[in-house]
């Protein structure tokens, strides 16, 4: 049996999509949780890890009752601190967002009895979610895959709650408990900088730019991540890792969707599709196909209902990737 657990967030999401609608769910951690289930099925357990509001928490068990292999004991209400956030898409792709609630960190006490998970998807929407005593707990207790999502530590939130692009400028002390490092194009562009002057010169996302991967995914896999996924939008993903000492580079093309509804938790559905491959086949090129799979399905609806059982996602591998 199977056994992946999902750290970070279930925000409180009001959500205005670029085509003027309004939708108003549970977020980020819901997405991976709700696909991995479904994938999974009879054959394993997904255990979401968050701290909530005591108002939201009846609300967001409810959206995991229908699915039996959720296991919601690592879900707490104890601190009454969660997450609330309002996005704005401006486009498809960009948008404007506002928190104005934090969730208490997760620490390594609130990850105790899950040393033996399968995977460890880390899906962290703001600096303070996650703490690294917690990767470097379960890189050093835990026997699963530490998968971890650039978008927490690359986000920042002002004191009247607007949210900022931010660096990580401490991303080398992350690294060595990290295996699997995800993040998108933007979020690379504000890691990879070698002094204040290239800091202080950059101006904004730049979709293009993409002549800096090679160095920072070369810098990435020396200090101990295993694999490094950046997502290029519709474009698909390229994936670096290392074999015979060398750094080796694989594109790995999008699923097309003709029609976009709503683009909120495509990362996050994308690590978890990581998750789901490293953990069932073991291979990184699979687990990128289910990676943009689940990513591309999450943008065909406002429901969880988008996400597809295993022989249903499978047959769109097999559909696109053969």
């Amino acid at each position: 049996m199977t056994k992946i657990a999902v750290l970070g967030p279930i925000p409180r999401d009001t959500i205005y999509t670029y085509k003027d609608e309004m939708i108003q769910k549970y977020g980020c951690v819901t997405h991976p949780v709700i696909a991995l289930s479904k994938l999974l099925g009879k054959e394993g357990t997904v255990i979401p890890v968050s701290h909530v509001h005591q108002k939201d928490y009846k609300g967001i068990l409810e959206v995991f009752a229908p699915y039996d292999n959720i296991d919601t004991q690592y879900v707490s209400d104890a601190d009454d601190r969660g997450t609330v956030i309002e996005l704005r898409f401006l486009d498809q792709n960009n948008r404007l967002e506002k928190q104005t609630a934090c969730m208490k960190p997760i620490l390594p006490s609130d990850v105790a009895g899950l040393e033996d998970a399968d995977a460890y998807v880390f899906v962290p929407i703001t600096d303070f979610e996650i703490s690294l005593s917690t990767l470097r707990y379960l890189k050093e207790k835990g026997k699963g895959t530490i998968i971890f999502d650039a978008h927490g530590p690359t986000s920042a939130m002002s004191i009247s709650g607007e949210r900022h692009r931010k660096f990580w400028v401490d991303m080398d002390e992350w690294l060595p408990y990290i295996d699997v490092l995800k993040m998108n194009l933007e979020e690379s562009q504000v890691c990879w900088f070698k002094n204040e002057y290239e800091a202080a010169e950059m101006t904004g996302y730049d979709e293009e730019s993409t002549e800096h991967l090679d160095d920072m995914a070369a810098h990435v896999l020396e200090h101990g991540v295993s694999y490094f996924y950046v997502t290029l939008d519709s474009r698909g993903c390229v994936m670096y890792f290392k074999e015979n000492n060398e750094v080796k580079k694989e594109f790995i093309t999008s699923v097309f969707m003709q029609h976009v509804i709503d683009t909120t938790g495509c990362g996050d559905s994308f690590a978890g599709g990581l998750a789901f491959g490293f953990s069932r086949f073991g291979d990184a090129i699979k687990a990128a196909q289910y990676a943009n799979t689940l990513g591309a399905l999450r943008t065909q609806g406002k429901t969880f209902e988008v996400f597809k059982t295993f022989d249903e996602t499978a047959r769109i591998i097999a559909e696109h990737y053969s």
